[in-house]
């Protein structure tokens, strides 16, 4: 049988590499100022957003009249890139940045981009996803909340789960039934919808996680009024935006990056010269990440050219998710075998960094989508279920 998997190969075009030091000059200042600390907290600093979307780097590939810079995805890419190296925190722009916006661009009325976007591209907006219920996790077409259409606009009832930083968020995308499914298309009857966070009957708990971090949350829709022409896209053809929007999701860098900086203090420690089995363990992590890194740039073009790489999109989260899961007990076990110099960093000790990638791992495999769910996707892709 004939597969369906395609990873052209792409290199990053050699003038993003000016964009790349730019980057990595400003980090490095703002890292000395104090304007974050490397690697540490939940990631969201408002502060911070709004210094990127002064220097032009979120909503950097859309139009000008909303704000953009109209660049390519792969100098979005190496923004991302040089971000997450830096263990800066990116959360307060980010998923308005990397899928939301393009959503709003794509969808929205005029009205509604004139006013949000500018927003989004000043890290002034920070957005919300609601696609996950608790009886369908990652099962987008499970999903069971529903809107109906009244008069007045359309009303919401449910509830929402791990949803990332809601409780900070001024909107949410959100995911919601309309009608049923059919008998020959389970994915019939879901509808998008731009929600204000501050509608009545919208109502935020935490979800802490076990190094009680607050990250995640359930947003229960009681009765919650969203006008008209807050609908983004065709009603109960949600599946076709949604699946794309995915693809935004599932491919960036941020997919295998997060915990980057355990494999930085992992070279540090072993040194210049490490023996033979430290060095063919490292080179399989790194080969490991090189052939991420290179299937990541490859939808990033895939993207560019417009196109809508839902399959290989999945590939590279379940693939990446493995990898940065199991990171920090390969890197221990490295550092097992050999006398390590463990002065702390200014992330933290390398024993300190393992525990807190080891906490903060289950959420890879909620944030994209479960490794069941994906599975799933490939497994259709491959034409094998």
């Amino acid at each position: 049988m004939e597969t369906k998997i395609n990873f052209p190969y792409t290199k990053l075009p050699v003038e993003v590499q000016e964009l790349r030091q730019k980057v990595r000059t400003f980090l490095t200042e703002e890292i000395q100022k104090g304007t974050f600390k490397p690697h540490s907290g939940t990631g969201f600093n408002r502060e911070f957003s709004r210094k990127v979307g002064y220097q032009g780097w979120i909503g950097m590939t859309w139009p000008k009249k909303y704000g953009g810079k109209e660049m390519s995805q792969f100098e979005r890419f190496v923004v991302t890139e040089e971000m997450l190296f830096s263990g800066a925190p990116t959360w307060a722009h980010f998923i308005a940045d990397r899928q939301s916006g393009p959503i709003l661009l794509r969808y929205a009325s005029e009205e509604l981009k004139e006013k949000i976007l500018p927003r989004i591209a000043r890290g002034d907006c920070t957005f919300a996803i609601g696609m996950s219920e608790p009886n369908s996790g990652s099962d987008l077409f499970a999903a069971q909340t529903r809107a109906e259409y009244s008069e007045n606009g359309w009303r919401i009832n449910g509830r929402k789960t791990w949803t990332s930083f809601a409780h900070e968020s001024h909107y949410m995308i959100g995911l919601f039934r309309t009608s049923k499914a059919t008998k020959d298309n389970r994915r019939h009857g879901l509808t998008q919808f731009l929600v204000d966070m501050k509608t009545p009957g919208i109502t935020v708990k935490p979800i802490r996680n076990s190094a009680k971090q607050h990250d995640f949350n359930d947003v229960i829709f009681d009765d919650v009024l969203i006008p008209a022409d807050h609908l983004l896209g065709e009603v109960d053809m949600a599946w076709k935006q949604a699946t794309a929007e995915l693809a935004f999701e599932r491919s960036g860098p941020e997919r295998f990056l997060q915990n980057i900086n355990i494999l930085s203090e992992l070279i540090r420690i072993i040194g210049a010269n490490p023996d033979a089995h430290s060095a063919a363990q490292m080179g399989r992590l790194v080969a490991q990440l090189q052939s991420l890194r290179q299937m990541s740039i490859s939808v990033a073009g895939m993207l560019s050219a417009g196109r809508e790489p839902v399959l290989e999109a999945s590939i590279v989260k379940d693939v990446g998710t493995n990898w940065e899961q199991e990171l920090p007990n390969a890197a221990r076990d490295i550092c097992s075998l050999i006398e390590t110099n463990t002065t702390p960093t200014n992330a933290g000790s390398f024993e300190e960094l393992v525990q807190e990638a080891v906490i903060m791992s289950p959420k890879y495999t909620i944030q994209g989508g479960t490794r069941e769910i994906l599975r799933g996707i490939i497994a259709r892709g491959l034409g094998v279920r």
